[in-house]
């Protein structure tokens, strides 16, 4: 909730502040040329960044190897060029943030170890099933059986092709 609140509100308050600062200081005209000034090198680099890790993620994924680090780093790449987009020079900062390759890793590495350390938290063993309160008709199959009650029994081998 916070977040949201942070989002929608405080931002926009530091955004306008900053332009109307930034307008007083060298005029309004001057202002509007910086914010399309520094969206257009946005978007230039947001272009080259996402080709340098599409190309990066197209790499390993020739090597058999999952992208998953080109995976976070072109969503925080498109989430920059989003900031960048949007006109103001607090979000431009943060977009900038976003496509400048050693604060975008450093992003990208925030995010997966937040994201895991979430994920862990509500991580359940893949022995554990849904918890069912015992009682009549609550039991559930035991999966090494059969539907009549027989247990299945059988062997395996692999052969290779």
């Amino acid at each position: 909730m916070r977040f949201l609140f942070l989002l929608f509100i405080i931002i926009p308050i530091i955004e306008i502040t900053l332009l109307i600062n930034v307008g007083q200081a060298i005029g309004a005209w001057y202002t509007v040329g910086l914010v399309l000034l520094s969206a257009f090198i946005g978007v230039n680099m947001l272009r080259y960044q996402g080709l340098s890790t599409l190309a990066r993620a197209q790499q390993k994924i020739n090597a058999g190897e999952m992208p998953a680090g080109e995976m976070i780093e072109g969503l925080v790449l498109a989430v920059g060029g989003a900031l960048l987009i949007t006109p103001g020079f607090f979000t431009d900062v943060i977009g900038f943030c976003c496509l400048i390759p050693f604060t975008r890793q450093l992003l990208s590495k925030a995010l997966v170890s937040r994201f895991t350390l979430v994920a862990a938290s509500h991580r359940r063993s893949p022995f554990e099933g849904p918890e069912v309160p015992p009682g009549p008709g609550n039991s559930r199959p035991d999966p090494r059986v059969d539907g009549k009650g027989d247990t299945i029994d059988g062997e395996y081998r692999r052969e290779d092709d």
